[in-house]
């Protein structure tokens, strides 16, 4: 069992699960923000879990219209999902007393395992909730033949 779960907070369910050092860290620049947003939109949390027949993919978009988010399969194997939710127009007589939704652009892209089949996958949008399954291939089992053994 590794000890970086109990250094860092949270657990990690697998190998490919990577610990990052800037998680929920508030970037104020670079390549992986967008100025004068929040990393809580800009980084949206996505769970992905397997069922027996596919991988399903649920995203919290609050505000967010399915007209605003993209689903891409790319080069094979990579599920993109990303969205632009805008910032509320401004009136000029508002006076804002706090700031505390986020708002502008995400991209999360996911290597899918080879028992896919991409040319199925489907996407819905309720209640702010993004859900994307991708179907799994069926495992062709192999057929066992007997030997006989001779002597």
């Amino acid at each position: 069992m590794s000890l970086i779960p109990s250094f860092f907070g949270g657990r990690r369910n697998n190998m490919s699960d990577l610990w990052d050092p800037f998680r929920d860290f508030p970037f104020t620049g670079g390549a992986l923000s967008v100025p004068g947003e929040t990393a809580s939109f800009v980084n949206t949390r996505i769970d992905w879990k397997e069922t027996p027949d596919a991988h399903v993919f649920k995203a919290d978009l609050p505000g967010v219209k399915k007209e605003e988010v993209k689903v891409e399969v790319e080069e094979g194997r990579i599920l993109q999902i990303s969205g632009d939710r805008n910032v509320e127009k401004e009136e000029r007589n508002d006076k804002w007393h706090r700031v505390e939704r986020s708002s502008g652009q995400f991209m999360r892209r996911f290597r899918l395992p080879e028992n896919v089949k991409v040319d199925e996958v489907k996407a819905a949008m309720e209640n702010g909730v993004l859900t994307v399954t991708v179907p799994k291939a069926k495992v062709k089992k192999s057929d066992v033949k007997a030997i006989d053994i001779s002597g």
